[in-house]
């Protein structure tokens, strides 16, 4: 397992955007990469994640308000997350993928006020 590096965590009032970023260390092919959050009292679960040939999937309620990107299919992953809203709140965990090996961030916090 590698260490990913997240940030782009915080602090945001309803209705407000941030951005995440996630890179894998070293030069090797990634399946895929994706977020998942961990909220308050619930288990973790998809926010969206990419495949190597760019194929996206997005959890419920998500789509139309985040964008998932990885520009160029580099090793950094980005999250756009648009109109921001308090069940949005939780721990943000990158994945990634590579081959049948998976990988997990330390995680970054959300925070969004009503």
């Amino acid at each position: 397992q590698v260490q990913l590096v997240e940030s782009g965590g915080g602090s945001v009032q309803a209705g407000d955007s941030l951005r995440l970023s996630c890179s894998h260390p070293g030069n090797i092919a990634i399946s895929g990469m994706g977020w998942y959050q961990k909220a308050p009292g619930n288990q973790r679960e998809l926010v969206a994640f990419m495949y190597s040939g760019a194929a996206v999937i997005y959890g419920i309620a998500r789509e139309g308000r985040f964008t998932i990107s990885r520009p160029n299919a580099e090793n950094t992953m980005y999250l756009q997350m648009n109109s921001l809203k308090p069940e949005d709140t939780g721990v943000y965990y990158c994945k990634s993928s590579v081959a049948s090996q998976d990988s997990w961030g330390q995680g970054t916090q959300v925070t969004v006020a009503s």
